[in-house]
């Protein structure tokens, strides 16, 4: 969580490739002619780069049809449409359907911001099957992601150092080595990527979004958006009201909030997440190693970060699990009840001196492979967050707050604080204190919020539902655990929205999933 002003996606993939252990390039050229004419060329995809994470070319799909790639050109600058042109990398798998029960192309965004949707959907994809009965399904990388201009700041090794420094100082010295460090990173955002950082707001990949819509054929944009994707979706429903067909948000953003007000939900929102985590555990007990109540499985999570700040422990080898690296791995497991056997395996281990799994788990929240290669998730997810977001908090700022931080999270609230500092030295300045995404007149939104989710509170849901308008956003609840609902396999939540995408059939606002 090196910069949570907003909410990152969970790459639970990657973390079980670790733990278990694409696209036409995007260069700029000008051109006179109408870009919604364009035509994509699609081919079979390649093996994603690793600014999108690496790995093999996507499996076929179930029925045996490849994945197909290709890339679209969008402006630069929007405020300059006719001027230079980047690439904008896309994946579809074809509906499985008869063409004549065809709806559209199904858009998705699958978080961040800075997740690459050309990965993703892949990995993803069996999960959408019911949807692509009637659908192509498409995503991309955002602008600033992966092969989309993919921003560039540090370099591996230099990678390496940033996520292992403390996130949590405790005097001067600390402070000023963490905001020196920042700083460091910043400047070689500006220098590697200047001419991008200032087109890669959420408004831009919104308009990038209806214009995809017009390449792929669509009058209307059908779209599914998770965690930051909500809050894409929300903004091009403000942009763009009369072009929304059918719409779901899942892992909802509350766009009502500044990146401070963000940053204490992320914290209570994790904190939820591991007081449930502690719960169930220690039910299990003896299967339980960490403790055998609650409170004793949250008091030795403590106690061992304690620990970690003086004196960490092997991690994966050369690196050493650092406090910092074992907050990351802890808050990365709670983005999925499926995860929560590797973080008691993890801090099993970790008293025991072996920081190994803590450590994958880290270095999945920030796309690092096993061969020490990183994606460019974590510079396009502090580029996209400081060109949105508007203000700039020092340390004296930050510190008047810590108290309420701690309060809100004994375990992640200082982490979180500590992280508005992120784009203090950014070479662009933000666009708002919080986004739009009043949408009078636009079809209704499916508004999907988890009662447990660590990383998107629940409360974010009801506040987006209010901000589309009256009519527009529709709020279902799902009372469960993890980043997300429709990915948790709920029958009722799959019900509601397969039937709305599949049926137009608007559920009841209010429905409660359990």
């Amino acid at each position: 969580m090196p910069n949570p002003s907003r909410p990152r996606a969970a790459v639970l993939t990657a973390a079980a490739v670790l733990l278990s252990s694409l696209v036409a390039g995007c260069g700029e050229d000008s051109r006179d002619e109408d870009l919604t004419a364009q035509k994509l060329r699609w081919k079979d995809c390649p093996a994603p780069a690793q600014s999108e994470g690496g790995g093999n070319a996507p499996s076929p799909l179930p029925d045996g049809d490849e994945w197909q790639c290709a890339t679209m050109r969008a402006p630069l600058d929007w405020s300059e449409p006719d001027g230079d042109t980047i690439g904008v990398a896309l994946i579809r798998a074809r509906t499985s359907g008869p063409e004549n029960r065809r709806i559209g192309s199904l858009l998705f965004n699958f978080g961040g911001p800075g997740g690459s949707g050309v990965t993703t959907l892949p990995a993803f994809g069996e999960d959408y099957a019911t949807l692509r009965t009637r659908y192509d399904l498409v995503s991309f990388d955002p602008r600033g992601v992966g092969r989309s201009a993919g921003v560039r700041c540090e370099n591996d090794q230099r990678l390496d150092a940033y996520f292992q420094q403390d996130m949590t100082p405790d005097d001067a010295a600390e402070r000023r080595t963490l905001l020196d460090n920042t700083k460091e990173f910043n400047a070689s955002c500006e220098k590697k990527s200047k001419k991008f950082l200032p087109h890669v707001r959420t408004t831009d990949a919104a308009r990038d979004m209806d214009l995809m819509r017009q390449v792929l054929g669509d009058d209307e944009l059908y779209y599914f958006g998770i965690s930051y994707g909500t809050e894409l979706g929300g903004v091009y429903a403000h942009l763009f009201p009369r072009n929304v067909g059918r719409a779901v948000f899942d892992a909802v953003v509350d766009p009502t909030l500044t990146p401070e007000r963000s940053a204490l939900g992320q914290a209570k929102g994790f904190q939820l997440a591991l007081d449930n985590y502690a719960e169930d555990c220690a039910s299990k007990t003896p299967d339980c190693p960490v403790g055998d109540t609650p409170r004793s499985v949250k008091d030795r999570i403590a106690d061992l970060l304690k620990t970690l700040d003086g004196k960490p422990i092997p991690g994966v080898l050369p690196r050493e699990l650092t406090q910092t690296a074992a907050t990351n791995g802890i808050a990365q497991s709670l983005y999925s009840k499926d995860f929560w056997a590797y973080l008691t395996e993890g801090l099993d281990q970790a008293y025991d001196g072996d920081g190994r799994i803590l450590m994958l788990l880290s270095d999945s929240m920030n796309g690092r492979n096993e061969n020490g290669e990183y994606s460019n998730i974590t510079a396009a997810n502090v580029s996209v967050n400081c060109a949105d977001d508007k203000p700039r908090y020092s340390v004296a700022q930050v510190e008047r707050r810590l108290p309420e931080f701690r309060a809100a999270s004994p375990l992640f609230g200082e982490f979180l604080a500590w992280g508005m500092v992120g784009c203090t030295d950014w070479a662009v300045p933000g666009a708002a204190d919080h986004p739009d995404v009043s949408a009078a007149g636009s079809a209704p939104i499916l508004v999907v919020g988890n009662t447990g989710d660590p990383a998107t509170p629940y409360e974010g849901a009801r506040k987006m539902a209010a901000a589309l308008g009256e009519g527009v956003g529709v709020e279902l609840t799902y009372e469960g655990q993890g980043h997300g609902a429709y990915d948790s396999g709920n029958r009722c939540v799959r019900a509601a929205v397969d039937g709305y995408l599949l049926n137009g059939k608007v559920p009841t606002a209010g429905t409660v999933c359990s």
